[in-house]
Protein backbone atom coordinates (compact mmCIF):
# COMPACT_ATOMS: atom_id res chain seq x y z
CA UNK A 1 0.00 0.00 0.00
CA UNK A 2 1.22 3.54 -0.78
CA UNK A 3 2.51 5.40 2.25
CA UNK A 4 0.26 8.46 2.46
CA UNK A 5 1.79 9.93 5.62
CA UNK A 6 5.09 10.22 7.42
CA UNK A 7 3.77 8.72 10.61
CA UNK A 8 1.89 5.46 10.84
CA UNK A 9 -0.05 3.72 13.52
CA UNK A 10 -1.00 0.08 13.27
CA UNK A 11 -4.12 -1.03 15.01
CA UNK A 12 -6.21 -4.23 14.83
CA UNK A 13 -9.93 -3.60 15.08
CA UNK A 14 -11.51 -6.68 16.62
CA UNK A 15 -15.16 -7.09 15.72
CA UNK A 16 -16.78 -8.88 18.64
CA UNK A 17 -20.17 -9.53 17.13
CA UNK A 18 -19.76 -11.90 14.21
CA UNK A 19 -23.36 -11.36 13.21
CA UNK A 20 -22.49 -7.88 12.00
CA UNK A 21 -19.53 -8.96 9.89
CA UNK A 22 -20.31 -9.66 6.24
CA UNK A 23 -18.77 -12.90 4.94
CA UNK A 24 -15.40 -12.57 3.27
CA UNK A 25 -14.42 -9.26 4.87
CA UNK A 26 -11.16 -8.87 6.76
CA UNK A 27 -11.73 -8.52 10.50
CA UNK A 28 -8.37 -6.93 11.27
CA UNK A 29 -7.75 -3.44 9.96
CA UNK A 30 -4.35 -1.75 9.94
CA UNK A 31 -4.69 2.02 10.20
CA UNK A 32 -2.40 4.51 8.50
CA UNK A 33 -2.66 8.30 8.79
CA UNK A 34 -3.18 10.55 5.78
CA UNK A 35 -1.09 13.49 4.62
CA UNK A 36 -0.52 16.05 7.36
CA UNK A 37 -2.43 14.11 10.01
CA UNK A 38 -0.94 12.60 13.15
CA UNK A 39 -1.12 8.89 13.76
CA UNK A 40 -4.41 7.86 15.32
CA UNK A 41 -6.48 4.84 16.09
CA UNK A 42 -9.15 3.39 13.84
CA UNK A 43 -12.91 3.90 13.63
CA UNK A 44 -15.13 2.41 16.27
CA UNK A 45 -15.42 -1.36 15.72
CA UNK A 46 -19.18 -0.83 16.08
CA UNK A 47 -19.19 1.60 13.14
CA UNK A 48 -16.94 -0.67 11.10
CA UNK A 49 -19.44 -3.48 11.61
CA UNK A 50 -22.38 -1.20 10.72
CA UNK A 51 -20.60 -0.03 7.58
CA UNK A 52 -19.97 -3.62 6.48
CA UNK A 53 -23.62 -4.46 7.13
CA UNK A 54 -24.70 -1.40 5.10
CA UNK A 55 -22.45 -2.49 2.23
CA UNK A 56 -24.15 -5.87 2.27
CA UNK A 57 -27.64 -4.29 2.45
CA UNK A 58 -27.03 -1.87 -0.43
CA UNK A 59 -24.87 -4.18 -2.54
CA UNK A 60 -27.22 -3.93 -5.52
CA UNK A 61 -26.52 -0.19 -5.75
CA UNK A 62 -22.88 -0.11 -4.69
CA UNK A 63 -20.42 -0.79 -7.52
CA UNK A 64 -17.20 -0.71 -5.49
CA UNK A 65 -17.23 -3.62 -3.05
CA UNK A 66 -13.56 -4.02 -2.13
CA UNK A 67 -13.41 -0.84 -0.04
CA UNK A 68 -15.58 1.56 1.92
CA UNK A 69 -15.30 4.91 3.69
CA UNK A 70 -16.28 5.63 7.29
CA UNK A 71 -16.74 9.02 8.96
CA UNK A 72 -16.56 8.32 12.70
CA UNK A 73 -18.30 11.33 14.22
CA UNK A 74 -17.88 9.90 17.70
CA UNK A 75 -14.50 11.65 17.54
CA UNK A 76 -13.70 15.38 17.63
CA UNK A 77 -12.86 17.32 14.50
CA UNK A 78 -9.22 17.64 15.56
CA UNK A 79 -8.77 13.90 15.00
CA UNK A 80 -8.33 12.24 11.57
CA UNK A 81 -11.71 10.49 11.75
CA UNK A 82 -12.47 9.73 8.09
CA UNK A 83 -11.27 6.25 7.15
CA UNK A 84 -10.88 4.59 3.77
CA UNK A 85 -10.88 0.86 4.43
CA UNK A 86 -9.50 -1.67 1.95
CA UNK A 87 -11.60 -4.75 2.69
CA UNK A 88 -9.29 -7.13 0.84
CA UNK A 89 -6.05 -6.20 2.55
CA UNK A 90 -7.59 -5.03 5.82
CA UNK A 91 -5.69 -1.71 5.58
CA UNK A 92 -7.11 1.77 5.99
CA UNK A 93 -6.01 5.40 5.76
CA UNK A 94 -7.33 8.23 7.96
CA UNK A 95 -7.96 11.91 7.17
CA UNK A 96 -9.39 15.01 8.75
CA UNK A 97 -13.03 15.74 7.85
CA UNK A 98 -15.37 18.55 8.87
CA UNK A 99 -18.93 18.21 10.13
CA UNK A 100 -21.84 20.59 9.62
CA UNK A 101 -22.50 23.79 11.56
CA UNK A 102 -25.98 22.62 12.44
CA UNK A 103 -24.56 19.51 14.09
CA UNK A 104 -22.32 21.61 16.33
CA UNK A 105 -23.93 25.04 16.88
CA UNK A 106 -21.51 26.06 19.63
CA UNK A 107 -18.48 25.03 17.55
CA UNK A 108 -17.23 22.69 20.24
CA UNK A 109 -15.48 20.47 17.70
CA UNK A 110 -17.87 17.59 18.44
CA UNK A 111 -20.99 16.45 16.59
CA UNK A 112 -23.94 17.00 18.90
CA UNK A 113 -26.74 15.88 16.58
CA UNK A 114 -27.60 14.88 13.02
CA UNK A 115 -30.29 16.23 10.72
CA UNK A 116 -31.69 15.45 7.28
CA UNK A 117 -33.67 18.71 7.08
CA UNK A 118 -33.20 21.39 4.45
CA UNK A 119 -31.61 24.52 5.86
CA UNK A 120 -30.24 22.74 8.92
CA UNK A 121 -26.59 22.94 7.77
CA UNK A 122 -26.16 19.71 9.72
CA UNK A 123 -24.41 16.45 8.96
CA UNK A 124 -26.66 13.49 8.19
CA UNK A 125 -25.88 10.02 9.47
CA UNK A 126 -26.23 6.80 7.50
CA UNK A 127 -25.03 5.11 4.33
CA UNK A 128 -24.28 7.07 1.17
CA UNK A 129 -23.37 6.08 -2.35
CA UNK A 130 -20.58 8.23 -3.76
CA UNK A 131 -21.69 9.82 -7.00
CA UNK A 132 -20.20 11.68 -9.94
CA UNK A 133 -17.38 14.19 -9.94
CA UNK A 134 -18.08 17.85 -10.65
CA UNK A 135 -16.30 21.19 -10.32
CA UNK A 136 -17.99 23.63 -7.94
CA UNK A 137 -17.09 26.65 -5.82
CA UNK A 138 -14.49 24.63 -3.90
CA UNK A 139 -12.98 22.96 -6.95
CA UNK A 140 -13.10 19.28 -7.79
CA UNK A 141 -15.82 17.64 -5.70
CA UNK A 142 -18.00 14.55 -5.64
CA UNK A 143 -21.75 14.18 -5.17
CA UNK A 144 -23.36 11.93 -2.55
CA UNK A 145 -26.65 10.04 -2.65
CA UNK A 146 -28.22 9.16 0.70
CA UNK A 147 -29.43 5.56 0.82
CA UNK A 148 -31.48 5.69 4.02
CA UNK A 149 -34.45 7.67 5.38
CA UNK A 150 -32.13 9.58 7.72
CA UNK A 151 -30.02 10.96 4.85
CA UNK A 152 -32.21 10.64 1.75
CA UNK A 153 -32.23 14.44 1.25
CA UNK A 154 -28.46 14.58 0.81
CA UNK A 155 -28.56 15.08 -2.94
CA UNK A 156 -31.30 17.74 -2.72
CA UNK A 157 -29.37 19.49 0.06
CA UNK A 158 -26.18 19.40 -2.05
CA UNK A 159 -24.28 17.39 0.57
CA UNK A 160 -21.03 16.49 -1.17
CA UNK A 161 -17.34 15.69 -0.76
CA UNK A 162 -15.20 18.81 -1.32
CA UNK A 163 -11.93 20.45 -0.23
CA UNK A 164 -12.03 23.44 2.14
CA UNK A 165 -9.57 25.98 3.51
CA UNK A 166 -10.94 25.52 7.03
CA UNK A 167 -9.78 21.89 7.27
CA UNK A 168 -6.06 21.82 8.09
CA UNK A 169 -3.53 21.12 10.84
CA UNK A 170 -2.74 24.81 11.36
CA UNK A 171 -6.26 25.51 12.60
CA UNK A 172 -6.00 22.62 15.04
CA UNK A 173 -2.78 24.07 16.43
CA UNK A 174 -4.42 27.51 16.75
CA UNK A 175 -7.86 26.61 18.11
CA UNK A 176 -7.88 22.89 18.85
CA UNK A 177 -10.37 22.06 16.08
CA UNK A 178 -11.06 22.58 12.40
CA UNK A 179 -13.86 24.61 10.88
CA UNK A 180 -17.40 23.48 10.11
CA UNK A 181 -19.15 22.88 6.79
CA UNK A 182 -22.79 23.36 5.82
CA UNK A 183 -23.33 19.64 6.18
CA UNK A 184 -20.82 18.50 3.58
CA UNK A 185 -17.86 16.17 4.08
CA UNK A 186 -15.11 18.78 3.74
CA UNK A 187 -11.42 17.82 3.58
CA UNK A 188 -7.97 19.34 3.73
CA UNK A 189 -7.02 20.71 0.31
CA UNK A 190 -3.81 18.68 0.53
CA UNK A 191 -5.80 15.46 1.00
CA UNK A 192 -8.62 15.86 -1.50
CA UNK A 193 -6.67 14.28 -4.37
CA UNK A 194 -6.18 11.08 -2.37
CA UNK A 195 -9.79 11.14 -1.20
CA UNK A 196 -11.19 11.46 -4.72
CA UNK A 197 -8.82 8.81 -6.04
CA UNK A 198 -9.76 6.24 -3.39
CA UNK A 199 -13.40 7.11 -2.75
CA UNK A 200 -14.49 6.57 -6.33
CA UNK A 201 -18.03 6.84 -7.71
CA UNK A 202 -20.01 3.81 -6.59
CA UNK A 203 -18.23 3.52 -3.21
CA UNK A 204 -20.15 3.25 0.05
CA UNK A 205 -19.59 6.05 2.57
CA UNK A 206 -20.94 5.44 6.08
CA UNK A 207 -21.26 8.23 8.66
CA UNK A 208 -22.45 7.98 12.26
CA UNK A 209 -21.51 8.01 15.93
CA UNK A 210 -20.89 4.82 17.89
Amino acid sequence: MINFGRRQFFHSAIIGAAAFAAPGFAHDVIFQSGTGTPAGDGPSPILLARAKAALDTHRSRIHVTDRLAIADFSKPSRDPRFYIVDLKSGKATSFLVAHGKGSDPSHSGWVQSFSNSHGSEATSAGAYMVGETYFGQYGESRRLLGLEPQNDQAEARAIVIHPAWYVNRSLIQEQGKIGRSQGCFAFDQNDIGQILQQVAPGTLLFADKA
